[in-house]
């Protein structure tokens, strides 16, 4: 098979990662060439062009008509090929970091290339300044999702089963025997810290610490919102002077921070694959946390054992002001319809608060920093603080144990292994790829129906919006 990818660029980072995987499982297998908005930072496993009306909008750049740019595309693949390529695989291609994107792909669509959608990230979960507000997504052609939440959610929104495919990611195991990584007295939590990992839950869990372990926080990140965000946990952290380690990732390799930790943590409250579940029982490391039901389903059901894992961390309300939290809270809302031209009715609204605050508690991660800092600042300023918080969440008595911690790690060990492995995932690739260059499809996505599957009051976090 001959198949061209498409990414706004090839910078580090997890779609990028995923694309790296998916060359490198199929360079014994098909045809390859990217195509991508940025010059590679690095050399890549097989040929790349550069087309610069791929990359991501810049104040400064003068954009070129979606019609040459997809003739540019064009041209680059009959480059390749002299009778072109089988289909073109497009990465995110439902985020506006391009706002011609969706009209470049258009125009490759009226030039009969078939395509392949693959959806990482959804503008509607939770990112409304990339969402494509006046341009209708792509109609008639093959998506792919890297979970089955989306592909319900999809299904759900006007697709057809016929035109859409689970794409799981596969999995790199670390490598045990090369690295002398002596204990250290780390509880890891590695990631890039974004709002939506919700460092600020890690944090509070770091003071129930048996041990006097160390939370190391691996990178800081890169957006301006996130970026406050940080900085505040950052100062928040010195002031309280509390046993926690930014920017770990920075200054160590990566892989001795991970073998040589004590354990790993995740309190991510949002994520798209979810490799946080997979990857640390390949390092023969106990994974500890925030558990994601409707991500980590699909990992269940393939045998990986996550029941140590907690669904909700739970404070009382009064330590925040009922009243205050829900003003902010509705607030958030309302803000967040707005960015998507919907209506949300208000006693849904209020109905939804009360569930959420139903006998006078409050899931943490539904907060936003400012309240979680006040729960963090009653934990540290009465002892009785402290115990109420265990007695509500008796999983913080002991953070990162688990009984039979060895037949834990063995089978999560060898379950990700079997089923997450390069084998599995090209023969997905090409089942899949087979069924996208054979079966013509009628469907389209409904928009404001897929933007009421992620934006129910419910499960809205003030963190993430």
């Amino acid at each position: 098979m001959k198949i061209a990818f498409i990414h706004y660029h090839l910078k580090t980072g997890g779609v990028t990662t995923v694309l790296k995987q998916q060359v490198e499982a199929l360079r014994d297998t098909c045809d390859m060439l990217v195509l991508t908005g940025e010059i590679p930072e690095s050399s890549f496993l097989c040929d790349t062009v550069h087309i610069p009306g791929l990359g991501y909008d810049r104040r400064d750049q003068n954009r070129s008509d979606p019609e040459d740019i997809a003739a540019a595309i064009t041209r680059a693949i009959h480059l390749k090929w002299k009778g072109g390529c089988d289909l073109v695989h497009v990465h995110n291609p439902t985020l506006a970091k391009n706002r011609d994107f969706l009209k470049i792909l258009k125009a490759l669509q009226n030039k009969k290339i078939k395509l392949l959608l693959q959806i990482h990230d959804f503008a509607e979960d939770g990112r409304p300044l990339v969402y494509f507000s006046e341009d209708e997504y792509l109609q008639n052609c093959h998506y792919g999702v890297i979970n089955s939440r989306d592909y319900d959610i999809l299904l759900e929104s006007g697709l057809k089963e016929k035109g859409l495919h689970k794409i799981f990611n596969t999995i790199n195991p670390f490598k045990l025997n090369t690295i002398d990584a002596a204990p250290k007295n780390l509880v890891l939590y590695p990631i890039r810290a974004l709002r939506r990992k919700n460092i600020g839950e890690a944090i509070l869990i770091s003071l129930f610490f048996k041990n006097n372990e160390i939370l190391a926080i691996t990178l800081p990140p890169n957006s301006p919102a996130d970026l406050e965000s940080y900085e505040q946990w950052k100062a928040f952290v010195e002031e309280k002077n509390l046993n926690v380690i930014f920017e770990a990732g920075l200054s160590h390799d990566f892989s001795k921070l991970v073998l040589s930790s004590r354990f790993l943590i995740t309190t991510s409250i949002t994520e798209g694959f979810g490799f946080s579940f997979l990857e640390p029982w390949t390092a023969k490391k106990i994974l500890w946390g925030r558990k994601l039901p409707e991500i980590c389903h699909d990992f269940e059901k393939k045998g990986v054992w996550l029941d140590h894992l907690y669904t909700r961390l739970t404070v009382p309300v009064e330590w925040l002001g009922k009243e205050k939290l829900f003003r902010t809270w509705q607030a958030g809302i309302r803000k967040a319809c707005s960015m998507f031209d919907i209506m949300i009715d208000k006693t849904k609204i209020l109905t939804a608060f009360e569930k959420i605050t139903a006998n006078e508690s409050v899931d943490f991660g539904l907060l936003d920093e400012a309240f979680q800092k006040t729960v963090i600042s009653n934990v540290l300023s009465d002892k009785s603080n402290r115990d109420r918080l265990i007695s509500l969440n008796p999983f913080l008595l002991d953070p990162g144990n688990v009984s039979d911690k060895e037949a834990l790690i063995q089978n999560n060990m060898n379950a990700v292994l079997f089923h997450y492995n390069k084998t599995n995932y090209r023969k997905n690739l090409v089942d899949i790829y087979s069924r996208v260059i054979k079966d013509k499809v009628f469907h389209k996505i409904d928009k404001k129906l897929l933007v009421l599957k992620f934006l129910t009051p419910e499960n809205f976090s003030l963190l993430k919006w």
